[in-house]
């Protein structure tokens, strides 16, 4: 079973949340430019989810992130959960952040 959300958040861009259940984890597919603003929605929606580590982040359509949102993509794996088609200049400024 599959669920749109379409988030426009205090003003910003809107960016897309969409769901997905695979097997035992739940898969949020995200869209489009993702702000500071959306950490909020995001928290609370993977607070839904009975453990972290059945999350999986698929950022194939992100477009653009700025840097709050890359310390909170490095939480959220450092929490187990999974990122997968993380565009590589994310995943580069992710591993800086790291640092």
């Amino acid at each position: 079973m599959q669920h749109r959300r379409d988030c426009d958040v205090h003003g910003s861009m809107t960016f897309r949340i969409e769901t997905a259940e695979r097997g035992t984890f739940t898969v949020f597919i995200l869209s489009g430019r993702i702000e500071t603003r959306a950490i909020a929605e995001l928290r609370r929606l993977f607070d839904l989810q009975t453990e972290y580590r059945s999350i999986v982040l698929d950022l194939t359509d992100v477009s653009w992130v700025d840097r709050d949102v890359i310390g909170f993509l490095v939480r959220c794996e450092a929490d187990g959960m999974k990122l997968e088609n993380c565009p590589a200049y994310i995943r580069e400024w992710m591993e800086r952040d790291k640092d």
